[in-house]
């Protein structure tokens, strides 16, 4: 992946994220997954976040998304779940059947284009400079 480059600032922030649905239910499957695909991406679009990948299964999403420095994790996946429970809720009526459609909890992982040795590396090598 290439840095993205704006008026003052050179960046390259990638997450993996992942959430399910409360109580784990399976409820992510044929129209609801389609709506909650394109939802998502739309959200991810309007907001200039690249999604690099997406895997929705039955019980939990998976996106892999480049965002801007300023867009923390807990900010990306608030307003992605927010979207999501809203409208699928409204029109798929079934989802009514849980109490809430996102878990609160959620796991978030930073990703880039160097592993932790190669900036071990880097660090160390400057101290000898």
């Amino acid at each position: 992946m290439d840095y993205r480059r704006d008026e003052h600032r050179v960046h390259l922030i990638v997450y993996h994220l992942i959430w399910c649905p409360k109580r784990r239910k399976p409820v992510l499957t044929g129209n609801v997954a389609n709506d909650c695909e394109a939802l998502l991406r739309q959200k991810c679009e309007q907001r200039g976040w690249d999604v690099l990948q997406l895997a929705i299964q039955p019980d939990h999403i998976h996106l892999f998304v480049r965002v801007f420095p300023s867009d923390s994790a807990a900010e990306v996946v608030k307003e992605l779940k927010g979207i999501t429970a809203r409208e699928l809720r409204q029109k798929h009526r079934e989802l009514h059947k849980i109490p809430s459609l996102w878990t609160r909890s959620y796991f978030a992982s930073t990703a880039g284009n160097v592993s932790r040795e190669t900036i071990q590396k880097y660090m160390e090598a400057q101290k000898g400079l």
